[in-house]
């Protein structure tokens, strides 16, 4: 995050954070609002000084400063656009997850799954029933499809401090994800609010992609938008399956992984009754930093890294929103043909992926 240097117990002015709030709201309207024909991987990166190699394409985690206080550093790692095919719409599948037929809720999932969700009859999502077909009509509704592990006292935290982290981590992904003011295009407030304004790359990374998105600022793989005239969710529900973990990271801090799948459900903006759904599925890892060691504010994380799939929210160029493709589009010619289930939370996000591939469902 920049240079390193000695912690002097300031924080950032009121006004300058202030400041960077106000310029990326500012600046989200002049966003693109028409996407090219290609399709396109984007990765940001995260700058402090050489860094190590790496099997990603995108920057690992470098070394902090060897003087003992100072910018933690991160990286961003890179997201994969899908776009889904046009089904038949009685042939969509589904997922009872326990073969139950009483199509009971799912447990929360407290670790990776080891099988792909199975096939199941199913039916065409409608303005009633926006999930119908889908594996993800068994889930839970917004933050309870997160499962939030029981907190321990780890590195530099007592459980108390452990337990309000992940709690605020679960907030991120709301105000990141789920807000529906943030889903409707508007600017995610809350969700900044909660990042260590210390973090110069990541304030810059940002600001930019609200302003000005393009391959290499997408906001789209923090934050969840929808193009207001292009597209409107569905109800007031988004559907979640995850969970959260931690562990004691570099120089005691605590490092959590949220690991989330959302489907959103949306209409054409300008009307009619056909609903597509959204899937996104995010790996996203952030640091809760002990302030004598890291230069960090109270209640504030540090950006580690982050992995975005994203299935039918567009496959051309950078616009800064989801665009879902109505009317029964299919692959295209930009498609890879690589084959991908949005549903297989089986494994980690599959690294070096690139263009369009095709989802087996929606």
């Amino acid at each position: 995050m920049g240079a390193g240097g000695e912690r002097d117990g300031s924080s950032v002015p009121d006004e300058v954070w202030e400041e960077f709030l106000r310029t990326s709201a500012e600046g989200a309207g002049d966003a693109p609002k028409e996407p090219s024909a290609r399709a396109r991987e984007a990765a940001g990166r995260l700058r402090a000084g050489p860094a190590e190699p790496t099997p990603w394409r995108a920057h690992t985690p470098g070394r902090p400063p060897r003087r003992g206080k100072g910018w933690y550093v991160a990286g961003f790692l890179a997201s994969l656009v899908l776009l889904v095919v046009a089904l038949d719409p009685g042939g969509v599948v589904g997922w009872s997850g326990d073969g139950d037929p009483a199509g009971k809720p799912l447990a929360q999932e407290t670790g990776r799954p080891d099988q792909a969700p199975p096939a199941e009859p199913g039916g065409r999502a409608t303005l009633a029933e926006p999930f119908r077909g889908s594996p993800a009509v068994r889930w839970a509704n917004g933050t309870a499809g997160i499962a939030v592990p029981a907190a321990e006292a780890t590195g530099w935290m007592t459980k108390a401090e452990v337990e309000r982290a992940l709690a605020r981590t679960r907030d991120f992904l709301a105000a990141s994800g789920l807000d529906p003011a943030v889903l409707r295009g508007g600017h995610p407030e809350k969700a900044i609010a909660l990042m260590n304004p210390h973090q110069q790359d990541v304030r810059t990374f940002v600001t930019t992609a609200l302003r000005a998105p393009d391959e290499d600022h997408d906001p789209l793989l923090l934050f969840s938008r929808f193009d207001p005239a292009q597209a409107r969710p569905v109800g007031d529900v988004v559907k979640t399956r995850g969970r959260l973990s931690y562990r004691e990271g570099r120089d005691g801090a605590l490092e959590v992984t949220a690991d989330v799948t959302y489907v959103y459900p949306v209409a054409p903006a300008g009307g009619g009754d056909e609903v597509v759904r959204v899937i996104v599925r995010r790996e996203t890892v952030l640091s809760w930093d002990d302030p004598a060691k890291v230069i960090t504010e109270e209640g504030a994380f540090s950006l580690l890294s982050y992995k975005t799939d994203m299935t039918n929210g567009g496959c051309g160029g950078v616009t800064g929103y989801f665009r879902p493709e109505f009317g029964g589009g299919g692959a295209g010619p930009d498609a890879s043909g690589e084959t991908v289930d949005p549903y297989d939370r089986t494994g980690p996000i599959t690294e070096g992926r690139d263009g369009c591939g095709t989802a087996t469902r929606s």
